[in-house]
């Protein structure tokens, strides 16, 4: 299990790396302890989100089954990880986000096998139940960004005046 942890820390670090370097790159003047915090937390959250993708795909699966299998459910293994981390590693900003949604995608195709096999739902359906939560996850992640951003241009705003 450490090694699913260690796998998934390392992704959200390269998928926030995607991110903040970009950021760095157009403000010169940060510091690199700035950088460096915000890396780190950067990737704890987006480490987080992988490790709740599997969980929350299989909560929708339970949802669509009128008895749900008994189980622990859908969990990351170092073989579902593994493209994952590829796929943060080489959806870096410089390949463009069409590359990221479609090595998403892959990941996403390999995460619905193990979800079907383990709910008892067709292939299709769990591919579904894994797109709506990788959507769903995506989308209040970058809702958050967008409130931080905004939170801390205010403070920066109030700093200044």
């Amino acid at each position: 299990m450490s090694s699913v942890v260690v796998l998934l820390l390392l992704a959200g670090v390269s998928e926030a790396a995607g991110r903040i370097l970009p950021l760095a790159v157009r403000r010169p003047g940060m510091s690199r302890t700035l950088v460096a915090s915000l890396l780190l937390a950067g990737g704890i959250v987006e480490g987080a989100v992988f490790a709740l993708w599997p969980l929350t795909a299989w909560t929708l699966a339970e949802l669509l089954l009128s008895s749900p299998p008994p189980g622990a459910g859908l969990v990351w293994t170092p073989g579902l990880v593994a493209p994952l981390m590829l796929a943060a590693v080489l959806a870096f900003p410089l390949l463009g986000p069409l590359l990221h949604l479609l090595l998403f995608v892959g990941v996403g195709a390999g995460l619905a096998s193990p979800l079907a096999a383990a709910s008892g739902l067709g292939w299709w359906a769990a591919a579904g139940c894994v797109a709506v939560a990788g959507a769903g996850l995506g989308v209040a992640v970058e809702a958050v960004r967008r409130l931080v951003v905004r939170i801390s241009a205010a403070e920066a705003r109030g700093a200044i005046a």
